[in-house]
């Protein structure tokens, strides 16, 4: 349903003729009453003001600042009000208030598979505000319940095209190494699903993210075993360079070497920068040829 303004006038001056009314009508009913003769006119004229005060004083409405009324008349939506005051509408309708505030829905933390199948834990903090009053009233039951069921089904459809975390393909996304990536792509899967409802997703953020308890000690040791066979990769490569470029200055400055010399020198220089300990030095008082 496409929201629209309501008719609204200020207050006030309604709420001034609801009391003059409400005073005149009694001064007439009472005056018309206590007279030998009752005055039917008066007591008529005194009830007409009584009436006319009760359709003023069910026209008025208040709307606080950062929210709306959504005004319907007997069922048939009538439009909607946005500004901020003491308003007279439509008389004998239904006032309905929406809050057009900024709010959060923090989700709970959820037991889901990744990408490769291992169970994770995650949750998520949606920002979200209503902007279309009518979609918010009508199109759903309750939007905010709308909200929490779609977050936490959004969430565990996202955190199931990821995996946890990836060490051997940095290509490949993860939910703990491109967090923001993720929570770019939950938030535009979830402004799909709440656009139904009238309500603008403004943020989306992950607020826990672990393996599940029962794997979560495998998973440590995976973890660590993978990322020490990257460091080692990173090292042997990194002593290869200093080992080349070693021999390299050796032969622009004339110190010439067989090739039994310079295997016994890389030898040497790939066990002293790769081992994980200090290297020992050995005085050798021979040669290599004895």
């Amino acid at each position: 349903m496409k929201e629209y303004k309501a008719w609204h006038v200020n207050g006030f001056l309604a709420l001034l003729a609801a009391i003059i009314s409400f005073a005149g009508g009694i001064a007439f009913i009472v005056y018309g009453s206590d007279q030998m003769d009752p005055n039917i006119y008066l007591i008529a004229l005194g009830i007409l003001l009584e009436l006319i005060f009760v359709v003023a004083v069910s026209s008025l409405t208040i709307v606080q600042p950062n929210e709306a009324k959504v005004i319907t008349f007997f069922g048939t939506y009538v439009g909607t009000v946005r500004d901020s005051g003491l308003w007279i509408v439509v008389p004998f309708t239904n006032k309905k208030k929406v809050s057009m505030k900024v709010r959060n829905f923090n989700s709970q933390t959820l037991k889901v598979n990744d990408a490769e199948g291992n169970p994770v834990e995650i949750g998520a903090v949606v920002v979200f505000k209503v902007t279309e009053t009518a979609k918010a009233s009508f199109d759903v039951d309750n939007y905010e319940r709308f909200v929490e069921i779609q977050s936490e089904t959004a969430v565990r459809h996202i955190a199931a095209q990821y995996p946890y975390d990836t060490f051997s393909d940095t290509d490949v996304q993860s939910l703990r190494g491109n967090a923001d990536e993720v929570a770019a792509e939950m938030m535009k899967e979830l402004q799909e699903r709440l656009s139904v409802a009238g309500v603008e997703v403004l943020e989306t953020r992950l607020t826990h993210l672990a393996y599940a308890p029962e794997i979560a000690s495998a998973m440590l040791q995976r973890q660590q075993a993978t990322a020490i066979v990257s460091a080692r990769q990173r090292i042997v490569e990194g002593a290869v360079g200093m080992v080349d470029s070693a021999l390299k200055q050796l032969a622009e400055n004339g110190i010439e070497l067989d090739e039994e010399r310079r295997a016994a020198m890389v030898n040497n220089l790939m066990v002293a920068i790769v081992s994980d300990r200090g290297a020992t030095p050995v005085i050798n008082t021979g040669t290599l040829y004895s």
